[in-house]
């Protein structure tokens, strides 16, 4: 995943980019938060939606709420920015992507492997903005 290319075109903070790239890495950081155990490579799709889809936003830090599965994960992002809080619902399925395509594996299921391997973190069935009042950012670092 090409996780610098994106950083250089979004407007996030200096600090905040510097902690995904560390994350990337495996360090343990203060800008992203997550809530409930998540696999790094999801967490990693999610920043990558989140940096492409509101490369505007001046974002100093997040806090993420997901549920992993096999071939998905959703959930909420909660976005501190220079401008206030922002949440987000995700969903990131590469089952669907796959339906999406027409691929199919030799058992008639969508074929998530190939989608995800070749659509990365650009299989997002879901990304809505919700009301801000339900932004909740918790200060911990990642785990």
């Amino acid at each position: 995943m090409p996780i610098e290319h994106l950083l250089s075109t979004a407007s996030a903070t200096d600090d905040f980019k510097q902690d995904v790239i560390r994350f990337a890495q495996g360090a343990r950081v203060e800008r992203i938060h997550i809530v409930r155990h998540s696999p790094r490579i999801k967490v990693l799709r999610l920043l990558a939606q989140l940096l492409t889809a509101e490369s505007t936003l001046r974002i100093e830090r997040v806090s993420i709420d997901g549920w992993s599965g096999c071939s998905d994960f959703r959930g909420v992002i909660a976005v501190m920015t220079s401008d206030g809080a922002r949440t987000f619902r995700f969903r990131w399925d590469c089952s669907w992507r796959a339906e999406q395509e027409g691929w199919y594996d030799a058992f008639n299921l969508p074929d998530q492997i190939r989608a995800a391997r070749e659509f990365d973190w650009r299989c997002f069935s879901r990304w809505d903005e919700q009301p801000a009042e339900r932004t909740v950012l918790r200060p911990e670092a990642a785990h």
